[in-house]
């Protein structure tokens, strides 16, 4: 029996050209497509596919969290997860998500329809093309890095959204000793503020995402204020540490 499959893609360009590459092999057939996660999310049960590709970037969601949900529905689904983003820290949210493969979308056509291949007969398990080189890249980084564990539990409460106070109560500091901590990850980190320090630390793994996968909080204390949660992401390192502030 061919492998039944499950598109879910906004991009109207991408399910057509996975639909016309899957035409031409005989073990995988199409069985729904979707545009949304919502859509998938409603309709997938019914459909009862062998494997779902599910791209990162759904209009309506992180195409990871729904990966997530999958996997916690069905445990014998095949998930393979296409981006066009082919940073470390996305393969490895994939990773912990109980994705079964992780494709660029740029990838050689053989790469996809054996992601697909895979994941139909080891959901399981995990594949990803250089994933040996980003779990090399990773541990440098950490080695590099070398936080201590006081640091490291810092690092976590700022990700977790508290303030100096807060932190300073949680870890049986002074606000002086927290701030002195904070000012040190920055520099470590090459950062000028907490959002920029924390996505570093996520792509180097030095921490995790919050566990439901939700973007990582940034509350809106007197520092932080004017500045909006989306600046989690896409922040490039600053090189002045002259304007590096402790919020």
């Amino acid at each position: 029996m061919p492998i039944r499959l499950a598109i879910v893609d906004g991009h109207t360009l991408t399910r057509y050209g996975l639909h016309e590459l899957i035409l031409q092999y005989s073990d995988i057939e199409i069985v729904a497509e979707y545009t949304s996660a919502a859509e998938a999310s409603r309709a997938i049960g019914d459909v009862r596919p062998d494997v779902v590709t599910i791209d990162v970037a759904l209009p309506d969601s992180d195409g990871l969290q729904l990966a997530r949900e999958f996997r916690d529905r069905q445990a014998a689904l095949g998930i393979v997860i296409l981006t066009s983003k082919g940073e470390d820290d996305i393969l490895f949210r994939a990773l912990e998500t109980g994705a079964s493969a992780f494709v660029a979308k740029t990838a050689p056509v053989e790469e996809v329809i054996s992601a697909i291949r895979h994941a139909s007969v080891a959901a399981n398990s995990f594949t990803a093309s250089g994933l040996a080189v980003a779990i090399s890249r990773r541990r440098a980084a950490q080695e590099r890095l070398a936080l201590s564990p006081r640091e490291t539990e810092v690092l976590r409460l700022l990700r977790d959204g508290l303030s100096i106070p807060a932190i300073s109560i949680a870890m049986f500091i002074s606000q002086s000793t927290t701030k002195t901590y904070v000012a040190r990850l920055y520099e470590k980190l090459g950062a000028a503020n907490r959002s920029q320090a924390l996505m570093t630390a996520v792509r180097h793994g030095l921490i995790d995402s919050d566990e439901d996968g939700t973007p990582i909080r940034v509350p809106l204390t007197a520092g932080a204020a004017r500045r909006p949660a989306s600046a989690v992401v896409g922040v490039g390192p600053v090189r002045s540490q002259a304007r590096t502030s402790v919020a």
